[in-house]
C-alpha cells in the first residue's frame, strides 16, 4: 500500500508554522526569564517547563476545554472573531507551539544565561538602547542556542501525538499528522506501511539531533 503524503506536507506546514510562533513569542520569553531575578521568573520557567512533564492526553485535555466554543478562549475568538479552533489546522499549530515551548525555552533562556554580563554592560554604556543591544549583541551571542531550541521543536512537533488528536482529530487533509497516519496504519494491520513510516520519522529524528549536536559543537566559546 502506498503512503498518502497529505499527513507529510501537513506535519511539515503544521511544524513549521508552530516554530515561527514560538521564535517570536518564546525568544522574547527566555530572555526574560534568564535575566529576572527572584521567584517570578523561577514560577514562569516552571509554567514553561510543563508541557515536557505533563501527560499528553492531559495537556491535550485541558487546552480541548480552553478552546472550545463554552470555553474562556474559545468563547472569545468564536463571539469577537468567528474563529473555531478544534477540529482544524490553527487548532494544530497552537497545540503544537503549546507542547513544544519548553524545547525552545530551556535551550534559549542557556544560551541568554551564557552571555557574560559586561558585555550588555559595556554596550549600554557605549549608547546602545536595550533595544539595540539585544538585537546586535544578545540575539547573535545566543543564536545558536536559540537554532538548538528551534530544532528541537520542530521536530518534536513533527512527532507530536496525543495532543494533536484531541485537539484536530484526524480529518484525512485537514488535520490527520503523521503519528496519526502512523497510528491509523497500524490500526488497520498494515505493519508493511507502518514500518516505512515509522522508520522514515525514525530517520529523520535522528538526522535531526545529529546536526543539533554538530550545531552545538561549532557553537563560538565565550
Amino acid at each position: 500500500m502506498s503512503l498518502d503524503l497529505e499527513p507529510t506536507i501537513l506535519s511539515l506546514k503544521m511544524a513549521s508554522a508552530a516554530s515561527a510562533i514560538l521564535v517570536a513569542t518564546g525568544v522574547p520569553l527566555a530572555r526574560w526569564i534568564a535575566l529576572r531575578p527572584g521567584w517570578s521568573a523561577r514560577f514562569v520557567r516552571a509554567l514553561t517547563q510543563l508541557p515536557m512533564v505533563l501527560p499528553p492526553t492531559v495537556l491535550g485535555f485541558y487546552l480541548l476545554v480552553l478552546l472550545s466554543p463554552s470555553g474562556a478562549l474559545g468563547g472569545f475568538l468564536r463571539d469577537h472573531l468567528g474563529l473555531g479552533l478544534l477540529f482544524s489546522f490553527p487548532g494544530l499549530v497552537l497545540a503544537s507551539a503549546v507542547s513544544g515551548l519548553p524545547f525552545l525555552v530551556a535551550p534559549a533562556i542557556a544560551g541568554f544565561q551564557s552571555i557574560p554580563p559586561r558585555l550588555r554592560e559595556a554596550s549600554l554604556c557605549l549608547g546602545r538602547g536595550p533595544w539595540a543591544t539585544f538585537w546586535h549583541l544578545e540575539i547573535p551571542l545566543a543564536l545558536p542556542s536559540i537554532l538548538s531550541g528551534v530544532l528541537l521543536s520542530f521536530l518534536h512537533s513533527l512527532g507530536e501525538f496525543g495532543v494533536v488528536l484531541m485537539i484536530g482529530g484526524k480529518i484525512p487533509g485537514s488535520t490527520q499528522t503523521l503519528s496519526i497516519q502512523l497510528y491509523d496504519l497500524v490500526e488497520q494491520m498494515d505493519f508493511a506501511s507502518a514500518h516505512r513510516l515509522a522508520g522514515a520519522m525514525a530517520i529523520v529524528s535522528f538526522l535531526g539531533l545529529v546536526a543539533l549536536f554538530a550545531l552545538q559543537r561549532t557553537s563560538p566559546s565565550r
